[in-house]
């Protein structure tokens, strides 16, 4: 699928109005689910085919964070051959006690894997955790960025943000409906 049937789909799947707290604690009048486009094959596929196109060359591992950059990041990995890394919010409390399951993050370019990206405070602390583990962070590509200051708030923390799609973007898509 192309990228504006691809928005299209996103938009028509996962986007939802109402009134929903979000991770950052303000409230939005829309929403975008990400489960319900990860959940959807095709679509997944799509974002990975996609994504592909904006990894950078360079890159050795791509670290999904909880709960919805995994299902990205293990279609991603399935795409491209590179290894992925899974990171938790905070290290278990059990078992091997890490914050990054899968792939060994020491001195390996860390490329993070989001899904939707508002303020970019998850992204700023798992990027920290990952930093601890030895990570190289190189970027961070998401899915969409909904342009309420995570870009900003990303580069900051010298994590440079490459969105597959913006809000914007995939609202103006929608409306040529």
């Amino acid at each position: 699928m192309n990228r504006k049937e691809l928005a299209k789909n996103i938009y028509a799947i996962s986007h939802l109005t109402g009134e929903f707290l979000l991770r950052s604690g303000k409230t939005s009048n829309e929403y975008f689910d990400k489960y319900r486009f990860e959940a959807q094959p095709i679509v997944l596929e799509s974002i990975a085919s996609h994504l592909a196109e904006l990894i950078p060359a360079e890159t050795e591992v791509i670290a999904g964070l909880e709960m919805g950059g995994i299902p990205i990041v293990t279609a991603l990995s399935l795409k491209t051959g590179i290894p992925a890394a899974f990171v938790r919010k905070k290290a278990k409390e059990y078992g091997t006690c890490r914050v990054a399951e899968g792939t060994d993050l020491r001195d390996k370019k860390v490329l993070i894997i989001e899904d939707v990206i508002t303020s970019g405070g998850q992204v700023v602390l798992s990027a920290a955790d990952i930093r601890n583990d030895g990570g190289n962070i190189i970027g961070c590509l998401c899915v969409i960025d909904r342009q309420q200051g995570g870009a900003d708030a990303l580069l900051q923390a010298g994590i440079t943000l490459s969105p597959l799609f913006t809000m914007s973007e995939l609202k103006q898509v929608a409306a040529e409906e």
